[in-house]
């Protein structure tokens, strides 16, 4: 099996929706653009918070396993995926690409 490299590479702030309808919520994300973990097939690295491991958790157990090449050409590198996390009002963009070596 594959390790995947999991890297925080962008965050949006919808303020708006947030001051419109989000109660108050303290630590919400707190990935910082760069961070990366990576993940030993199923197993969610303990940084991740579930709402993103549930967004990309079947692209990197697909990647850890072998798969590559989504939707027939979409990443330039076929060992790789784009997965932004689920939340409305902060979305995490995350890039998750296979590593060279097999994890142990």
């Amino acid at each position: 099996m594959k390790k995947v490299k999991i890297t925080a590479m962008k965050q949006t702030v919808y303020q708006d929706l947030i001051d419109k309808y989000e109660n108050p919520i303290q630590h919400a994300c707190n990935m910082k653009i760069g961070q990366f973990s990576v993940a030993n097939g199923w197993e969610k690295p303990k940084e991740m918070c579930d709402s993103a491991w549930e967004s990309m958790s079947p692209f990197v157990m697909a990647l850890a396993h072998g798969g590559e090449d989504f939707y027939d050409g979409w990443m330039k590198n076929k060992k790789s995926a784009m997965i932004s996390c689920n939340d409305g009002f902060r979305p995490v963009s995350f890039l998750i690409e296979t590593l060279d070596e097999d994890a142990e």
